[in-house]
């Protein structure tokens, strides 16, 4: 018995001998198959010469389904079509799916009004894109010795975002650090769909599409045509 090269391993690992297709048509090689029709009905095992010509009688595809069963299962499909929908599914299922995220913010006890309202506007904007805000004051030197200075910032923060987030982790001393983690009252999904409706909004008003106007210049006429008949009344 002969080793085989390191060359082959390697090929080997990266998916050279082994598809994660499966099996379709030609490409079956058994005996016989149980065989599922295009509707999802039970055909029964059958000789895998008389499903391949049931496929090209319904000008679809045999596919192998379930090769680990004894028969494998195979079904009568069309084979580019699933794999496109399968593809978009799983598309649409990563764009909509929701990851947690931990965004941080770092500030000091004593800083200025200006940049506090510049992190203050950075946590806004991630409490509503629905991830949590991890805040830390960093205390230096003397700093250490005043942790009311931290709390009483930490404080006023979550009372300035209040309608956007919420005390998830209490302020609490780690170190040189004074650490409070904020949550988002909106779920990630439900941020994402409003990104997403705020993007369309955008998108037709840059085309020139105002539905909301419509209304209004309808409002406007009825009233330029009342004025009209009481002008001739």
């Amino acid at each position: 018995m002969t080793c085989p090269s390191a060359q082959a391993v390697a090929w080997c690992y990266r998916g050279g001998s082994i598809s994660a297709e499966p099996r379709i048509n030609e490409r079956i090689r058994v005996p016989e198959v149980r065989l599922v029709g295009p509707s999802g009905e039970q055909v029964g095992i059958v000789p895998l010469a008389k499903a391949l010509e049931l496929a090209q009688e319904y000008d679809l595809d045999l596919v192998e389904v379930a090769a680990n069963a004894r028969p494998p299962v195979c079904k009568l499909m069309d084979y580019g079509k699933f794999k496109y929908e399968s593809a978009m599914k799983a598309r649409e299922a990563r764009k909509n799916q929701a990851h947690t995220v931990i965004k941080e913010m770092k500030l000091r006890p004593k800083i200025d009004p200006h940049d506090y309202d510049t992190k203050k506007g950075h946590v806004v904007r991630f409490l509503k894109q629905g991830d949590k805000v991890k805040i830390t004051i960093m205390f230096r030197g003397r700093e250490q010795s005043r942790p009311e200075l931290g709390y009483r910032l930490l404080q006023r923060l979550a009372e300035d975002v209040q309608e956007l987030g919420f005390i998830e982790s209490n302020p609490k001393q780690d170190g040189r650090n004074m650490i409070m983690v904020l949550g988002p009252h909106k779920k990630k999904t439900e941020a994402m769909a409003e990104a997403r409706e705020a993007q369309a909004a955008r998108k037709a008003e840059r085309q020139g599409i105002a539905p909301e106007a419509a209304p209004e210049a309808g409002a406007e006429e009825a009233s330029a045509d009342t004025s009209a008949e009481n002008a001739e009344a």
